[in-house]
C-alpha cells in the first residue's frame, strides 16, 4: 500500500484507491455469498412463496363466469337487476349460445359449480340445460326465453339472473364476504341467514382456544424447562429424551390415543370411577368438544413450548439467584424478581411458536373435537378437499394470515420482538 501525498489518497499495491478497492472486494464477497444461497432462495420461491401467492390470489379472482359465459355477461349488463323483472330475449339468446358452447367444450360444470356456491340449485339447472342445448339451432330456434323456462322453471326466477350478473366481474369481493358470514347481492353486501352464520364463530373459537392452549403449555412447560435447566447434565439429558419422545411418534397415533383415553368408556373415566371420584352414570364428556381439543393439542404442542424456554433458562447464571439470596431475598422473591424476568424471552418465543401452530392445526381438532371443537383450519381443509371452493378457502386463509400478522405486530409493540430469543 502506498500513499499519494499530493492528493492525500491511500492507494493499494496496484495503484487503485484503497476505498475503491475495498468496496470492490466487498461486492465480490457479497456476490459469492449470494451465489451460494441462490439455489435455496430459488427453491423457496418456486416451491413455497409462489404457490402461496397463487392460492391467495384465488380469493379475489372470478374469471370463470366471464370466460365461460362471455355473451351473457356482456348482454346482461344492460338489464336492471333491481327491477324485479326477468331479462329480455337478447339475454336469453346470448345465454343459450354460451351454454351450448360450454356444453360442447365440457366446461359448463365448472361455472355451474362456481355459481352454485352463491345460490344452491344452479348446478343442476346448468347441467340439465346443457344437455338440451347441444341440440339447439341458435340461428333458427327461438324464442329462447320460453325455451329455457320450459327446460327448467329456474330460468323464470329473477334471483338466478341476479346471481349471474352479480358474480360476473373478473374480480370479486364475494369470497371475503362469505368468509365473514356475509354475501354479495345486487343490493350490496348483506348478512347471511342465521342458519348459515358459522365462520365468524369458528374464527373466534380458533383464536380463543389457541390462546387457552398456549397458556396451558406455558403453565405445564415452565416447570419442566426449569428442571431441564437446573438438573445435573445426566438427569437433564434423560428428561430431554422424554420431552422429545413425542416427536418420534406419529401425530395421528398420538391424537387417536387421546380419543381412546378421553371417551366416556375410556381410560381416564374408568380410573375416576374406580377411585370413586365420579359415578358410573356421571362419566365426564371429554371428547368431541372443546375439552378434547384443548387436552390433545396441549400435549402435542407442549414440546414446542419447553424447548425455547429451556434454551433461554440454560443461559441464566445460577450465581444471580445466589447473590439475591445472600442479600436477604427469599426463594420466591429471588425467583420472581431475578430469575423469571430473564426467562420471559423464552416464554415469548414459545408462545408465538405454539400459538401460530395451534391456529393452523386441523387433524387433531377433526379427530377429537367433533362439531364443537373444530377450528377454522378444518373449514379451510373442507373447502379445498371436498367442496372444492378454493376461492373461499383462500379468503379464509388470507384472513387468518392477516390476523396472525396483526397479533404479531401487537406483541411486538407491547413486549418487543427483540426480546424474544431462543437462547444465547
Amino acid at each position: 500500500m502506498v500513499s499519494n501525498s499530493s492528493a492525500n489518497v491511500l492507494l493499494s499495491a496496484d495503484g487503485t484507491p484503497l476505498k475503491k478497492s475495498l468496496n470492490r472486494s466487498l461486492r465480490q464477497q457479497k456476490m459469492r455469498a449470494l451465489l451460494l444461497i441462490a439455489p435455496l432462495l430459488i427453491f423457496i420461491l418456486v416451491a413455497f412463496i409462489m404457490p402461496i401467492i397463487s392460492m391467495l390470489s384465488r380469493s379475489v379472482e372470478n374469471e370463470l363466469v366471464g370466460q365461460t359465459l362471455p355473451l351473457t355477461v356482456q348482454s346482461i349488463q344492460s338489464w336492471d337487476a333491481l327491477s324485479g323483472e326477468l331479462p329480455d330475449e337478447p339475454v336469453y339468446r346470448a345465454f343459450a349460445q354460451d351454454i351450448q358452447n360450454a356444453a360442447k367444450a365440457k366446461v359448463h360444470t365448472k361455472v355451474a359449480l362456481r355459481l352454485n356456491y352463491e345460490k344452491s340449485g344452479i348446478a343442476s339447472l346448468f347441467k340439465k340445460t346443457a344437455r338440451k342445448a347441444k341440440k339447439w339451432d341458435i340461428e333458427n330456434d327461438g324464442p329462447f326465453k320460453e325455451k329455457l323456462i320450459k327446460v327448467h322453471k329456474g330460468w323464470g326466477e329473477v334471483e338466478v339472473w341476479q346471481t349471474i350478473k352479480t358474480h360476473s366481474p373478473t374480480y370479486t369481493s364475494g369470497y371475503f364476504l362469505n368468509a365473514v358470514d356475509m354475501r354479495k347481492t345486487v343490493q350490496g353486501a348483506e348478512w347471511q341467514p342465521e342458519d348459515k352464520t358459522i365462520l365468524i364463530k369458528l374464527f373466534q373459537r380458533t383464536m380463543v382456544m389457541s390462546l387457552i392452549i398456549t397458556f396451558s403449555c406455558i403453565i405445564l412447560g415452565y416447570p419442566v424447562a426449569w428442571l431441564l435447566a437446573n438438573l445435573p447434565m445426566r438427569q437433564a439429558n434423560l428428561l430431554m429424551i422424554l420431552v422429545l419422545l413425542p416427536f418420534w411418534t406419529s401425530l395421528l397415533v398420538r391424537t387417536s390415543a387421546w380419543k381412546v383415553m378421553l371417551q366416556q368408556q375410556g381410560v381416564i373415566n374408568d380410573v375416576l370411577v374406580q377411585l370413586s371420584l365420579i359415578s358410573n352414570e356421571g362419566r365426564l364428556i371429554m371428547i368431541n368438544n372443546e375439552i378434547g381439543t384443548i387436552v390433545a393439542m396441549t400435549h402435542i404442542l407442549l414440546p414446542f413450548m419447553i424447548l425455547p424456554m429451556y434454551s433461554v433458562m440454560q443461559t441464566i447464571p445460577p450465581s444471580y439467584l445466589r447473590a439475591a439470596k445472600s442479600l436477604g431475598a427469599t426463594n420466591w422473591t429471588a425467583f420472581w424478581r431475578v430469575y423469571f424476568p430473564q426467562s420471559v424471552p423464552g416464554i415469548g418465543a414459545g408462545s408465538i411458536l405454539v400459538f401460530i401452530l395451534a391456529i393452523g392445526y386441523y387433524i387433531t381438532p377433526e379427530i377429537v373435537g367433533g362439531t364443537k371443537g373444530v377450528f377454522i383450519s378444518n373449514r379451510i381443509a373442507y373447502h379445498i378437499l371436498k367442496s372444492l371452493n378454493w376461492g373461499l378457502a383462500a379468503a379464509l386463509g388470507t384472513i387468518l394470515l392477516v390476523a396472525v400478522l396483526i397479533l404479531y405486530w401487537t406483541y411486538d409493540k407491547i413486549v418487543g420482538i427483540d426480546n424474544v430469543k431462543l437462547g444465547g
